[in-house]
């Protein structure tokens, strides 16, 4: 069973990028975030059409996120993160999928750093460890991926000297996410490339994705009931140098599962 997450960057814009991966990996269940589309605006038909069920949770012009499965239809569980009632952004989607809780989210940004936007961040975090340590108790398989806006050591970014007060790669996020792993979700990237250099996304300036001059923010948290079936993990890389393609690449795992 391969998982995959994927920031599109606006889906509309993106979906001939997108319809290309599918078609090309075929992936089992897609977690996309900024689909940077309002509700009605999602392009079922599409997904339909490539041999996808689908949920979302749109916003014009911002956030979104959607949970896309080949094998059956998820069985949504939440398109809100507990915890802040007027929080209105489209961050967070939540359902079951062939048996497997996943999360997919769209943590903020931050900047700039420090500022309101900033603590908006820090909150949200909180936000997303207590939810989390609600879901480790559950002792059930679940998956926990997106685009959290983080790096969480230096090996995860290009010239890290240069990030220090970024929103991205403050302490206090470095430390929230670490927070968060110790409650003993597995980093499935790190656990299959301790060392190695991985990024997920490249800015569109100074040609980044040449120089490989990226970021690695798209993480896949798995809780230990799950962790132990998975069998691989990696970066379709090669998509972020495809036309008119988003900014970040797809992120996948395998998971030997039934």
């Amino acid at each position: 069973m391969r998982i995959a997450t994927y920031n599109v960057n606006g889906i509309n814009g993106r979906l001939p990028v997108l319809l290309r991966w599918l078609n090309e990996k075929q992936p089992d269940v897609v977690c996309l975030q900024e689909l940077k589309a309002p509700e009605e605006k999602f392009p079922l038909q599409a997904i339909k059409d490539a041999g996808y069920h689908a949920i979302w949770h749109g916003q014009k012009s911002w956030n979104g996120v959607a949970i896309l499965s080949r094998n059956s239809e998820p069985k949504e569980i939440t398109r809100v993160l507990p915890g802040d009632p007027e929080d209105m952004h489209s961050r967070y989607i939540e359902a079951i999928v062939d048996g497997i809780t996943i999360g997919c989210l769209y943590l903020p940004n931050g900047n700039p750093a420090p500022g309101p936007k900033f603590d908006y961040k820090l909150k949200w975090f909180e936000r997303l460890t207590i939810h989390a340590s609600e879901l480790i108790a559950t002792k059930k398989p679940v998956v926990l991926t997106g685009d959290f806006n983080v790096m969480p050591t230096e090996l995860d970014v290009y010239k890290p000297e240069r990030w220090l007060k970024d929103a991205l790669f403050r302490p206090e996020v470095r430390s929230a996410f670490h927070q968060l792993v110790a409650q003993g979700w597995t980093d499935a990237i790190r656990k299959f490339y301790p060392d190695e250099v991985i990024y997920t996304f490249w800015d569109y300036f100074r040609k980044a994705y040449d120089r490989n001059a990226g970021l690695r923010i798209d993480h896949f948290l798995l809780s230990p009931q799950i962790e132990k079936q998975l069998t691989a993990a990696g970066v379709d890389r090669d998509v972020r140098g495809w036309e008119k393609s988003s900014d970040h690449a797809p992120v996948w795992i395998e998971l030997a599962v039934k």
